[in-house]
């Protein structure tokens, strides 16, 4: 770790914030108080004042131990204030912050290498309804289930402490310390230790865009947190490159390494990136990067974005200009997915057909928009990234906000004919972009997954009015019949039915077979698995087929055909991507027909008749033609 030494010499410190522990019955505390003249800590009840230092901060060496409790007075208030830097809120983001020892577990992934993007199949889950218990140690309990599916990378919703019983947690305001619901500290350092001895990496999602409303106590300390320079969609913007900015950058990027070195995060998902607004030399995000990966070392870790806006420029390097992240989500995949599946074409669905033409664009170059003009928002959408490796762009038909933003959180499989979501499953998880599965999205869970944060009193009643609000864009869930069966954010209920339930029944076999297999080849097919380096193309058949070629080395070519129409016979068709190489014929390798998948069985291929099944996807494989 970085050694940070205050100004008397006395101690070191690893990072610019928080409480330590530093050895001999004591601990360093330092903190960014520029607003205030004087700042003490009240540890396990005797208070200590802390020196200024400069630019703003105070520091102090204190008698603490693990497991003490503290807090700060600020000037003459006589109240406390947590720790902002808190590395565990055992009564939440309004109690005493508690001094935690990182050292207290024993690794055991001393050979853990990290991850890298190519290869990744990742899993979005929640961890307060993944399980019944909700906790990191019942999410642990199925670690071996998610390796053997196939799975490589747990994608953990946001973990930093948020108020309330329970939540989302987007709404973070202890961006250190890992929720008390879920466990202790140590608790979720043994998820990863886990993780890493079934061989999954763990990538959290974090929130550096905006604090929660309710236990938000940075303001307290330094006005200069925040900024009205820009506009905010959840509230103040951080002020990352205004007056004192220094500061508010230094707690994001210790944020992340100590994320990275106390918990053995093998990278990130960085929530709502166009809502971080910096206008530096460096942008903080690109400072967040190269911290991380310093952090990590030899360990090889990965960096995927949200970002709405679309902008390819994050995917670049620092030295082009960029920010170098590794991945950005395609909300164009899913939305076109979602419109050839369920036929919504409202809100931000309007400018998307669910067409062949759309399937195919966003497998082989990623962003369907990418400078076009977008007429839902009436402006321009996305930057081009036709350059940008297709590993890079990471594909999905489910995740946390598109379920919830169904009526009632409701999931693909009901909503979808069964045919067609086994079709676009092919496509996500044989497709060389990265994909991501949801929670339950591998055994057809019909669990809903609606939108809920526990805030009682006019907060509360403020979150139950803005989700309306914003699933008002929808008209169909403008109707009175709808809006009854919308579930109520504030809810205890809502969470509660949010829960997995994992039942083996033979519909959710189906299910795990079709994604396992899926999963399968995509690991063990040497050609899919080169994820498009040897060359890929594609054609549409015609609006609801298209052909998807990949090339393998010594024409060990496949062809993976996506059929959501009626049946077809690509035998007579007009387009040479069908074709087989040379001296070859093409072999039905997997068909989403099976009917150990639910479906209704697949014709056999003749010399003159290749028929492919409505509703269906067939992967292909070039082999020598026993004859002409």
């Amino acid at each position: 770790m970085r050694d940070l030494t205050d100004t008397t010499g006395v101690h070191q410190r690893r990072y610019a914030v928080g409480a330590e522990l530093v050895g001999n019955g004591h601990c360093s505390v330092r903190v960014w108080a520029p607003d205030r003249k004087n700042v003490a800590v009240v540890m396990d009840g005797l208070a200590t004042a802390l020196e200024p230092d400069a630019d703003g901060y105070f520091t102090a060496l204190v008698a603490g131990r693990a497991g003490s409790r503290y807090g700060f007075r600020l000037d003459d208030d006589q109240r406390l204030y947590p720790d902002p830097s808190s590395r565990f809120q055992p009564e939440g983001p309004h109690g005493l912050s508690e001094l935690i020892d990182p050292s207290s577990h024993v690794w055991h992934d001393a050979q853990w290498p990290g991850i890298s993007l190519k290869g990744q199949a990742f899993y979005e889950l929640h961890v307060g309804t993944f399980t019944p218990e909700g906790t990191w140690a019942g999410a642990a309990l199925h670690l071996e289930r998610l390796k053997a599916l196939g799975i490589t990378t747990i994608q953990m919703m946001p973990v930093a402490e948020f108020p309330g019983e329970f939540g989302w947690g987007y709404d973070g305001v202890g961006w250190f310390a890992p929720t008390r619901l879920y466990g202790r500290t140590d608790d979720l350092r043994a998820f990863v230790d886990a993780a890493h001895t079934h061989g999954l990496g763990v990538v959290l999602d974090v929130v550096h865009n905006h604090l929660g409303p309710d236990g938000n106590y940075l303001s307290c300390f330094a006005r200069d947190y925040f900024t009205d320079r820009y506009h905010n969609d959840w509230g103040d913007a951080l002020n990352f490159d205004g007056a004192h900015a220094t500061a508010v950058r230094e707690l994001v990027l210790a944020n992340v390494e100590h994320w990275v070195r106390e918990y053995h995060i093998d990278g990130f998902r960085l929530d709502a990136t166009q809502q971080i607004f910096d206008s530096s030399k460096e942008h903080v995000l690109t400072a967040l990067v190269r911290r991380a990966r310093d952090a990590a070392g030899t360990r090889q870790i990965v960096v995927i974005g949200e970002n709405e806006s679309q902008h390819s420029h994050l995917l670049r390097p620092a030295a082009q200009g960029g920010c170098g992240l590794d991945a950005l989500y395609n909300d164009d995949f899913h939305h076109t997915a979602r419109v050839a599946l369920t036929g919504l074409r409202e809100a931000y669905y309007t400018d998307y057909r669910g067409t062949s033409q759309e399937l195919l664009s966003a497998a082989k170059r990623g962003f369907l928009f990418q400078g076009q003009r977008c007429t839902w928002q009436n402006k321009s959408r996305g930057t081009p990234a036709l350059d940008r490796p297709l590993c890079q762009f990471v594909h999905f038909l489910e995740n946390h906000d598109q379920v919830a933003n169904s009526a009632a959180g409701r999931r693909l499989c009901e909503l979808s004919a069964p045919g067609q979501l086994r079709a676009l499953t092919a496509l996500l998880l044989l497709g060389p972009a990265t994909p991501l599965l949801f929670q339950g999205q591998e055994f057809g869970s019909t669990a809903p997954f609606a939108y809920f944060s526990h805030h009682e009193g006019e907060l509360g009643q403020s979150v139950k009015r803005g989700r309306l609000e914003f699933l008002s864009q929808f008209a169909r869930f403008r109707t009175a019949e709808i809006a009854t069966h919308q579930l109520d954010p504030t809810a205890r209920s809502t969470f509660e039915a949010c829960k997995l339930r994992y039942e083996p029944t033979e519909r959710a076999q189906r299910f795990w077979r079709l994604h396992y297999d899926l999963l399968r080849l995509r690991r063990e097919d040497t050609t899919i698995a080169l994820q498009a380096e040897a060359g890929i193309d594609g054609a549409t058949l015609d609006e609801r087929a298209l052909v998807l070629r990949f090339f393998g080395p010594d024409d060990d070519d496949r062809l993976l055909v996506v059929n959501l129409g009626t049946d077809l016979d690509l035998c007579a068709l007009g387009e040479p991507l069908v074709a087989p190489p040379a001296a070859t014929s093409w072999t039905v390798l997997w068909s989403s027909e099976e009917p150990s998948y639910g479906g209704s069985g697949t014709p056999a291929w003749e010399q003159n008749r290749w028929p492919v099944p409505g509703h269906c996807a067939l992967l292909l494989g070039a082999f020598p033609a026993v004859n002409d």
